[in-house]
């Protein structure tokens, strides 16, 4: 088992962590930065193309707002998540998509007065309708075994509706 984390490490915005059993990879959670210098730097340090689960703590956005761009870049796995953050997240990042839009629309008005190359969202409001196809809603208290090497259950944190720490019980070779 290898862990790295790639986000949400010595600040509390993006929270993203790269779980490596066997030969799977699962990130638990995969969330924007967020604050006023966090607009670049919201790509990631691997192949969306390469994770195969997402397991998804809660719907907040500096955990979840990055779900429409890994699913743009390739992610085809599935996204392990409570029904309330399912629900959520159905709203939150069909909000969020619809920012990114509005600010790309908006820089570009600007950059096309000056001249300069025009920007894309990050991610759009269909990519954001897209993500959710891949949502696999687990209840708590339930342990849903993922494959043959993972085993995952969600418990009640308490911190906002459908949010939950992570159970996982991992099967390596010796």
């Amino acid at each position: 088992m290898n862990i790295a984390f790639l986000g949400a490490a010595e600040q509390v915005t993006g929270s993203c962590y790269l779980l490596k059993v066997g030969n799977y990879k699962i990130l638990i959670d995969c969330g924007m930065k967020q604050g006023s210098d966090a607009k670049d730097g919201q790509g990631f340090e691997f192949n969306p193309r390469d994770i195969d689960y997402v397991f998804l703590t809660h719907s907040h956005i500096d955990h979840s707002g990055l779900l429409p761009l890994l699913t743009k870049q390739g992610f085809e796995g599935k996204i392990y998540l409570t029904a309330a953050s399912a629900e959520l997240c159905k709203i939150m990042l069909a909000d969020s998509a619809y920012i990114q839009e509005m600010e790309a629309a908006w820089n570009n008005m600007k950059k096309k007065r000056a001249g300069a190359n025009e920007i894309e969202p990050l991610y759009t409001q269909e990519d954001a309708k897209k993500t959710l196809n891949y949502f696999e809603v687990c209840e708590y208290d339930k342990v849903y075994s993922i494959n043959s090497t993972v085993d995952l259950c969600f418990i009640d944190a308490g911190h906002l509706l459908g949010s939950a720490s992570l159970e996982i019980w991992l099967k390596e070779k010796d």
